[in-house]
């Protein structure tokens, strides 16, 4: 997939939050951008972006782009690290409801139980627009076609194994991306009964459960030969515990088309065969141009927007742009 090009921000102002500093703030999070202000007249002068896990580059790679946006633009930008945790992100939609801001852009921990929050927010005025995930109750959704990325990295797997084997399925968060991957990831398997699913747990999203979980499994399966995860960090993850256990002959897929699958397809000795792209810094992007459009009064035709993937392989990685 294409990437959308774009200059690395060089300064970022950073705003002492004062009286209304953020509840559960890390020392990652940042502001930056333009004077502020939130003017209600259909202008977007206050923007909150929530990431559910900046240490993933998939999310560093959204707050770059729109770090960028905000320096270009002249708004100001709050940047808030989910870090996986809903109660984190209740008191952050709470912060920003104090502060007044014109508009959220919401990549939720948890597509259900975040909804309260929503309504709170949107109670106030605010506009929320989820990004990469839905979130229930949130005016609007930009996300990856979650269920076709799904589809293509299961279809790799299942090329890759001749239509036979045992896999392993590496689930994730309760949002709608990981749950609509593994959806399209089924959607291939019933259409192909030679490959059976031997165990499949649910994940973080990130390395360290995808090494553990994969550690496990592969302890109580010996006869294995595929692995699907639904984002890279897990597949990446378990490639590791592949090669830690001494295993040979199993196949590993995923979705983000990630810098570090990108190092992991170039690797001819890496079990990691394919990964559907995404474009997190891009979807960001669109994500703010439909919320400053609903801020507007004019909301999209479609509540949910989806951008397509692309699968990247052993094969075509060399000419892969990525993110």
């Amino acid at each position: 997939m294409k990437s959308i090009s774009r200059a690395r921000t060089t300064s970022t102002a950073l705003v002492i939050l004062g009286a209304v500093a953020l509840s559960g703030c890390s020392n990652g999070d940042t502001a930056t951008g333009g004077s502020g202000g939130g003017g209600g007249d259909g202008e977007v002068e206050q923007v909150g972006l929530m990431l559910q896990d900046i240490s993933n580059p998939f999310f560093a790679s959204m707050q770059d782009s729109m770090e960028a946006a905000a320096e270009e633009q002249g708004f100001d930008l709050n940047v808030q690290d989910g870090r996986q945790d809903l109660a984190a992100q209740n008191d952050q939609i709470d912060a920003f409801i104090q502060q007044g801001m014109d508009l959220i852009l919401l990549n939720a921990v948890d597509s259900s139980g975040i909804a309260s929050a929503v309504a709170r927010a949107q109670a106030a005025g605010i506009t929320v627009v989820a990004v990469d995930v839905d979130a229930e109750g949130a005016a609007a959704a930009v996300t990856t076609d979650n269920v076709e990325a799904g589809r293509q990295s299961c279809q790799a797997l299942v090329d890759a194994l001749g239509g036979q084997g045992n896999i392993f399925m590496i689930e994730g968060t309760p949002t709608t991306a990981p749950q609509d991957r593994v959806k399209g990831c089924e959607e291939v398997l019933a259409e192909n009964p030679g490959i059976t699913v031997v165990a499949r747990q649910a994940g973080n999203n990130d390395r360290a459960s995808g090494l553990a979980l994969t550690t496990d499994m592969l302890t109580a399966n010996q006869d294995v030969q595929g692995i699907f995860a639904i984002n890279d960090p897990e597949a990446l993850g378990a490639d590791l515990a592949v090669a830690q256990a001494g295993r040979s002959g199993v196949t590993i897929v995923g979705v983000d088309g990630s810098p570090e699958a990108v190092k992991a397809l170039e690797d001819p000795a890496s079990n990691f065969v394919a990964s559907a792209a995404q474009d997190p810094g891009g979807m960001a992007l669109e994500a703010l141009e439909v919320g400053k459009d609903i801020v507007a009064g004019n909301p999209p035709a479609e509540r949910v927007s989806l951008l397509e993937p692309t699968l990247v392989t052993k094969d075509n990685v060399s000419s892969y742009e990525g993110w």
